[in-house]
């Protein structure tokens, strides 16, 4: 009965896995492999060369920028966001409602309307400066404002489901141990520290890999809120770059991010794993 059960587990499971493998895992192998090839066949490091001498590496740079910058403003919003919802008030429910709203909202509609308000010209933004007569700002003019945009459109939008992670791992996280710690004469920030983030540490890590995979293929928000290239990402880049075969390098690149970015948050959460069972 236990083998009958575990090979009706692998047959529903092979259509998920055939989807991976036939969607991603298999083109993943032909990008990287094309990648050291040129269009006639020779095997050389001529692709990577192309895209760093056409590029530099300045969209590395920015890729790590708005990675990093985007994840720290959605992880700190977001905190803030289920620390609240995580206690009973009232209007808690609409409250909910209201702040999951963006992130239902398509990218192209969020570019659209981030576009619209940061517009130089008739921009919502510019007109609240010259409404207080103040100096309008030129948003897609300099790469700080490009940057400054960029973020808070994609975290507009992304923002609620870092607050769902983060709020499933809070409300399960038991009381007492609040209390206890309370007892014991431990303030906010030590609670914080001690006791929310230790339980929270399997949350926190589904939501970097959420979160932080999809920052690093940001494309459709900084094409859509840029009519040139300023602000360039690794996918930007790799959407600029016409020739298959340097394209495929530049896939390979940001795959390899991707890949590491993964792999280190899986280490940290199964060291801390770790050193919280050994702890206890």
């Amino acid at each position: 009965m236990k083998w009958r059960d575990e090979w009706t587990a692998y047959i529903l499971m092979l259509p998920a896995i055939i989807y991976v493998l036939y969607l991603a895992f298999i083109p993943a192998i032909e990008a990287v492999y094309g990648s050291f090839h040129t269009a006639t066949g020779k095997t050389s490091l001529y692709n990577y060369n192309f895209v760093f001498s056409t590029f530099g590496t300045s969209p590395i740079i920015n890729t790590f920028i708005v990675t990093a910058s985007a994840l720290l403003l959605q992880f700190t919003v977001a905190f803030l966001v289920a620390s609240l919802l995580s206690k009973p008030f009232r209007g808690r429910g609409v409250f909910s409602a209201i702040f999951l709203i963006p992130f239902g909202v398509a990218t192209i509609v969020t570019g659209v309307i981030f576009h619209d308000i940061f517009s130089t010209f008739g921009g919502y933004a510019n007109t609240v400066l010259l409404d207080l007569h103040l100096k309008p700002i030129d948003w897609t003019g300099s790469y700080g404002t490009s940057l400054l945009v960029l973020i808070l459109a994609d975290s507009w939008k992304n923002t609620p489901i870092v607050t769902l992670v983060l709020l499933s791992g809070m409300v399960t996280i038991p009381s007492d141990l609040y209390a206890q710690a309370m007892v014991d004469g431990a303030g906010p920030i030590s609670r914080f520290f001690h006791i929310t983030i230790p339980n929270m540490i399997g949350f926190i890590a589904i939501a970097l890999m959420i979160r932080g995979i999809s920052e690093f293929n940001i494309f459709a928000m900084a094409l859509l809120l840029f009519p040139h290239a300023l602000l360039t990402t690794m996918t930007y880049a790799l959407f600029d770059t016409v020739n298959a075969y340097p394209a495929d390098a530049g896939a390979t690149i940001l795959l390899a991010f991707v890949l590491v970015f993964a792999a280190l948050v899986m280490f940290m959460r199964s060291r801390q794993g770790k050193v919280s069972s050994n702890g206890k």
